[in-house]
C-alpha cells in the first residue's frame, strides 16, 4: 500500500484527523495530557503554527501518525510531538516520519534535533532511583527499558540521550532527553 507524507497544515481535515490521533494515542498509554479532542486540536494548531511544522503520514488517504519539530534553538529544534495511531504501531510508521522529518530539517539548515521522552509511567530504571548530582551520569549509563519505553525507539533511529530533568513529571518520573545530529 502506498504511503505519501503531507504538511498536517493543509487542511482543516488532517488537523482534526492528528488531533484525534493525540488524543487517542496517548489515552491509549493512560496519559491524559489530550483528554478530549478539543484540548488535542488546539495542541495541534500550535504544532503547525509557522515556524512550527508538523508532516503526518497516509496511507490510501488515511492518516497513520504525524510529528511535529518547532524552535529550540538557532540550529537544533524540538521533536514535539511523534505520534502513530495504536494499531498501526510496530510497523515502521515512526520511523518514516522520523526520517521525513530529518530530511525537511536538513532543507531547512537545521544540524540537530532534540526531544524528551518522559518515563511518567516507570518504564525505565530511571524510575526506580531518585536522581542525584552523584548518581544521574552512572544511571544514565545504566538505563534499561523495563516496559516499551520509546527511547529504546529513538535510540535505534540514531538519537542518544544528553541529559535528564529528574522529577520533572513528579517523583521518580524523569523526562530523558535525547539528541540527534544531521550533519
Amino acid at each position: 500500500m502506498p504511503h505519501e507524507f503531507a504538511d498536517i497544515a493543509e487542511s482543516n481535515e488532517l488537523r482534526v484527523a492528528a488531533a484525534r490521533i493525540l488524543m487517542s494515542t496517548f489515552l491509549d498509554k493512560g496519559n491524559s495530557a489530550w483528554p478530549d479532542l478539543k484540548s488535542a486540536l488546539a495542541e495541534v494548531e500550535e504544532c503547525v503554527d509557522a515556524p512550527n511544522f508538523a508532516i503526518g503520514l497516509l496511507e490510501d488517504g488515511k492518516l497513520l501518525g504525524w510529528v511535529g519539530l518547532r524552535p529550540m534553538y538557532d540550529k537544533t529544534w524540538e521533536l514535539h510531538p511523534l505520534v502513530v495511531k495504536t494499531e498501526s504501531q510496530g510497523k515502521g510508521i515512526g520511523a518514516l516520519l522520523l526520517g521525513e522529518v530529518e530530511r525537511v530539517a536538513r532543507e531547512r539548515g537545521l544540524i540537530g534535533i532534540m526531544l524528551g521522552t518522559d518515563d511518567e509511567f516507570s518504564k525505565t530504571s530511571l524510575s526506580q532511583t531518585d536522581l542525584t548530582e552523584g548518581n544521574l551520569l552512572r544511571e544514565i549509563e545504566a538505563i534499561r527499558n523495563l516496559d516499551r519505553h520509546p527511547f529504546e525507539f529513538y535510540k535505534k533511529c540514531g538519537y542518544f540521550i544528553v541529559g535528564v530533568a529528574p522529577n520533572a513529571n513528579g517523583p521518580r518520573k524523569p523526562d530523558i532527553w535525547m539528541w540527534k545530529s544531521l550533519l
